[in-house]
């Protein structure tokens, strides 16, 4: 499978975007409704979030969405825009190394130009021994070199997942950065590190890693200003637009109500 030239450049495309210091601002969508208003706001690429996905198709996030649904989806979302997409395919969507490069092939072939790919077990959450995610990412990229070469590979750590914003600590950072550099050597190109929120810790790890760090906006998170400050070089809002918008759904519906009979 050859990538087209249009997808070859919006790949490449995508990895200019990643400039620590000046971080790529990502409105997580789920459908292509919401990636045409992401579009139409002057965003310059749109990102999945797994999560948002799977709530607005009826399932639970933890790769209960079928994957065969999330790439039907995602295929409309890539031709509802002429901006790069990438596609949070949580922790690959196998259960072995070569499965996991099966999946980056049907990626492509749906027309994105990078994913996200996490280091827990959907089931549980817990982290994945560092041997197994190494194993997996080398097997991802292999695939991206077979499929698209540029394509942006995403590796996410949930080290800071494994316990609340309160109890991170250095440990847990340094053992974030070991990952990190593990999932480099692997062939990833992009470092996420979602649920830290400690300004000081996201400083230290985006010096301590050479690819573009990650960090994900939820409660408690810095200001993208002094992420930006920080070195980060890619900012998501992971569900946030999901559970926003479905709120002021569910207001206007309230609403509408007391107008009936």
């Amino acid at each position: 499978m050859t990538a087209t030239a249009d997808q070859q450049h919006r790949a490449t495309s995508f990895r200019a975007l990643h400039v620590a210091g000046h971080p790529l601002i990502l409105f997580n969508i789920w459908d292509a409704g919401s990636a045409k208003a992401v579009a139409d706001s002057g965003a310059r690429a749109l990102a999945t979030g797994s999560w948002s996905v799977a709530a607005a198709h009826g399932y639970g996030d933890g790769e209960k969405l079928p994957f065969e649904l999330a790439l039907e989806n995602v295929r409309r979302i890539v031709s509802s825009s002429a901006l790069p997409v990438t596609f949070d395919i949580e922790s690959g969507y196998g259960t072995g190394a070569i499965s996991v490069g099966h999946t980056i092939l049907r990626a492509i072939e749906a027309g994105v130009v990078g994913c996200n790919i996490e280091d827990s077990f959907p089931e549980t959450g817990k982290l994945r021994l560092v041997a197994d995610q190494v194993a997996r990412l080398r097997s991802a990229r292999a695939a991206a070199k077979e499929g698209l070469d540029s394509f942006f590979i995403n590796a996410r750590t949930d080290v800071f997942f494994q316990a609340p914003a309160s109890e991170h600590s250095r440990d847990m950072l340094e053992m974030a950065i070991d990952r990190a550099k593990a999932y480099t050597d692997a062939g990833a190109d992009g470092i996420f590190a979602p649920g830290l929120v400690d300004p000081v810790l996201i400083a230290e790890l985006a010096s301590s890693i050479s690819l573009p760090l990650n960090i994900m906006i939820g409660e408690g998170s810095p200001s993208i200003a002094s992420l930006a400050e920080a070195g980060v070089a890619r900012v998501s809002h992971g569900p946030g637009p999901y559970l926003s918008a479905m709120m002021a759904l569910a207001t206007a519906a309230r609403a509408a109500q007391q107008y009936a009979p």
